[in-house]
């Protein structure tokens, strides 16, 4: 490999985690469906997973985390961000790991395998948050056991969100995969 296809490769590896981190943003900003708990459910989730599938689990989660950060300050969500960023990163983590772990195991189409690794992954934020609302409503002075009886009511929602993360992944994935790789093979040639 020369030295100009290290700094294309490494050209191209930075300005896809910056422009997923991006649409990350993006993603969770524009459709935002209020729920009764005062969260909302979004789009973000699905590229969480594109992040560490595409990026693999290490930079994927990178992107992940500070893409919804991102969406956290510009929302003035702002105890959320610390609580987001390790929650989208270690959900991209996973689902980057898991898809890529079942990248040898006989052949299996996209939607499936997204489904594979996207509901755990997923499972990781619905799980994330709640311990992470429930550590800032004991911050604020409440029982543990009444701020996790209160928090439990934003899980279904949150259910629902990463359920629909896993759809959005798993129809976007084919066509970022595609445009990803010509975006490689113009690299090489």
């Amino acid at each position: 490999m020369k030295v100009s296809d290290m700094t294309g490769k490494k050209t191209r590896t930075i300005i896809l985690t910056a422009l997923l981190a991006a649409l990350t943003t993006v993603a969770t900003m524009v459709i935002r469906i209020p729920t009764p708990t005062l969260g909302y459910i979004h789009l973000g989730d699905g590229l969480v997973l594109i992040c560490g599938i595409l990026l693999g689990p290490g930079l994927g989660a990178v992107a992940a985390g500070i893409g919804s950060m991102l969406a956290d300050l510009f929302a003035g969500a702002v105890a959320y961000m610390p609580g987001t960023l390790v929650i989208k990163a270690l959900t991209a983590a996973a689902g980057g790991w898991l898809y890529h772990h079942m990248a040898g195991r006989g052949h299996m189409n996209t939607p499936v395998r997204v489904a594979l690794c996207g509901i755990p992954a997923e499972c990781v934020m619905v799980v994330g948050y709640f311990v992470y609302e429930v550590g800032m409503q004991a911050v604020a002075g409440s029982a543990v056991g009444a701020a996790a009886v209160a928090v439990l009511a934003g899980v279904p929602f949150n259910i629902v969100q990463g359920l629909a993360g896993v759809i959005v992944c798993a129809v976007l994935l084919p066509v970022l995969s595609h445009a990803s790789a010509e975006m490689d093979a113009r690299i090489k040639a």
